[in-house]
């Protein structure tokens, strides 16, 4: 029996991850991006975060479940602040390391799920 999941033709799925790079559905960015299942997306974010970096998934928290935050190479929790100005606009980000945001990811899209990741990249 295959167990295969079926992906959608011209869905984005997340390749691999090293050294500030990211390979998606066999493009490679460099430095942090917006995934949707739909497209990709380079992300412009401030150190550290801030409510402005979050822009671009706010305008599509009607069409999002989910929004996973790879925060790079160890998780880190956002700004308490920072996460309640944020559910007050719609979005509510997962914070985990970025390795299990890409698993994440791929798993959720693969089930049709309406999921964004937003990564930083894993430098060494």
């Amino acid at each position: 029996m295959d167990v295969t999941p079926l992906i959608r033709k011209g869905a984005q799925v997340i390749q691999s991850y090293a050294s500030g790079t990211f390979t998606v559905t066999g493009k490679v960015y460099t430095g942090p991006v917006i995934i949707f299942p739909d497209e990709v997306l380079e992300w412009k974010i401030s150190a550290p975060l801030a409510v402005e970096d979050f822009a671009l998934l706010a305008a599509r928290k009607d069409v999002l479940d989910v929004v996973l935050l790879g925060m790079g190479k160890n998780m880190a929790l956002l700004d308490p602040q920072l996460r309640k100005t944020l559910k007050e606009r719609g979005v509510s980000p997962e914070p985990m390391d970025t390795g299990a945001a890409c698993r994440t990811y791929n798993l959720l899209m693969a089930e049709g799920r309406r999921v964004a990741a937003a990564l930083i990249p894993v430098t060494s």
